[in-house]
């Protein structure tokens, strides 16, 4: 197994994979830590929660159009920028609140802040997809081992925030964010030699190709539906070890469902598949939609742990195989903004599937809640069945996308 990830990881390429780790931890973080500082300095719930949906809707809104802007100026010259902005956008918005000033301002630095969050996932893979262009077939891995990257970005980071929030100082959860996201950002982006050439506007028939939207808006459906997945867990999961009078095990319970997904992810990158992502995507989509069904009826921790461990192993191979496709049928003018759209997918379920399940908690339970993470993993199933593999000109990308059957 390790002999698989030896073949791919060189100090040029372990040094940007691990930065870009660090960047994007933020991701997962500053949300929350809008909410807990939020709800510290104004008392109310509601407010916090709105200013971190405007973070969230600024961000959906203006991913893409970043996506755009690096793919066709260079990741160099565009993140450093983003980041720059995105750091002032942070410190405004937690002085904001901390200092008293109307709240109109902190929506607006919110917004200034959801705005300008670094696409750093996407430029990664990007990197991945130009550095392993003549070995397509070591694609797989590197994806595998950036799908444990997010898993352990979406798992742990909100588990984080929450202890530095609520152990430390309302703010410290935000501090660590802002500090990870400057300096991981500012590395990664230093990195010249791993970076994928440019596509500028009109410098060739490439740049102007089209975006696959037959796979690329499923895929983004599915990272939505995960988003969700991953929201809705976090909170129920508090609430039925709180219901179970064992409050305190919440974070071991989530913890073995994130070993389960980051084993599961990793046993996934040293494999040979024989099915193309297409197939694998469909396949964890239906085991994440089983592995979800039994949740609601579980009656005791240890069985939950059972459960939970075994549900985190469709995850990782679910993520890995939208990765994976997505790569093959962009079109690498276009590759860092089509996987903006998923990896937005992905930050715009948390929301949603964490307030849709705190609404069932407050009305029937933990229990009940937990079918929310059920109609996510449906939700993902039905991406999965409506992505369709667009055929690809040859002269689009010839080293890069294998027949559509094998795709499949």
């Amino acid at each position: 197994m390790l002999q698989t990830y030896r073949q791919i990881f060189t100090p040029a390429t372990a040094l940007f994979s691990m930065t870009g780790l660090v960047a994007r931890l933020p991701i997962s973080m500053v949300g929350l830590g809008i909410v807990l500082l939020a709800e510290h300095e104004t008392g109310s719930y509601g407010f916090a929660g709105s200013v971190s949906a405007v973070a969230l809707v600024a961000t959906a809104c203006f991913a893409i159009v970043q996506g755009r802007l690096i793919d066709r100026l260079g990741q160099s010259r565009v993140l450093p920028v983003v980041i720059t902005v995105w750091g002032a956008g942070l410190a405004l918005t937690m002085g904001s609140l901390q200092w008293g000033w109307p709240h109109w301002t902190t929506y607006a630095f919110a917004a200034l802040t959801g705005a300008f969050l670094p696409s750093v996932g996407s430029c990664v893979r990007a990197r991945w997809s130009y550095r392993l262009a003549d070995r397509p077939e070591r694609l797989h891995t590197a994806f595998s081992f950036e799908a444990v990257g997010d898993e352990t970005v979406f798992l742990l980071g909100p588990i984080a925030v929450t202890m530095l929030a609520t152990g430390v100082h309302p703010a410290a959860g935000l501090l660590v964010a802002l500090v990870c996201g400057l300096a991981g950002t500012y590395v990664f982006a230093a990195q010249r030699g791993t970076e994928p050439p440019a596509h500028p506007r009109g410098a060739a028939t490439v740049a102007r190709a089209p975006m696959p939207w037959a796979a690329v808006a499923p895929l983004t459906l599915v990272a939505a539906a995960l988003g969700i997945v991953f929201g809705a867990a976090e909170v129920v999961t508090v609430a039925f070890a709180d219901e179970q009078g064992h409050r305190s095990l919440a974070g071991v319970l989530l913890g073995i469902w994130a070993f389960g997904s980051l084993v599961a992810g990793v046993v996934s990158g040293a494999i040979t598949w024989r099915r193309g992502p297409l197939t694998r995507l469909r396949i964890g989509a239906c085991g994440m939609m089983l592995a979800a069904a039994p949740l609601a009826l579980v009656p005791s921790i240890p069985l939950m742990a059972l459960v939970l461990l075994l549900g985190g192993v469709a995850v990782s191979p679910t993520l890995i195989a939208a990765m994976s496709l997505a790569e093959q049928v962009l079109p690498p003018a276009r590759l860092t903004e089509g996987m903006a759209f998923i990896q937005t997918g992905l930050a715009v379920g948390l929301a949603p599937g964490a307030a849709i399940a705190g609404l069932v908690i407050d009305h029937a339970g933990a229990s009940p809640a937990y079918l929310v993470c059920l109609v996510g993993g449906a939700l993902t199933l039905i991406g999965a069945l409506l992505t369709r593999v667009p055929a690809v000109p040859d002269s689009v990308r010839p080293h890069e996308h294998p027949a559509a059957e094998r795709l499949a």
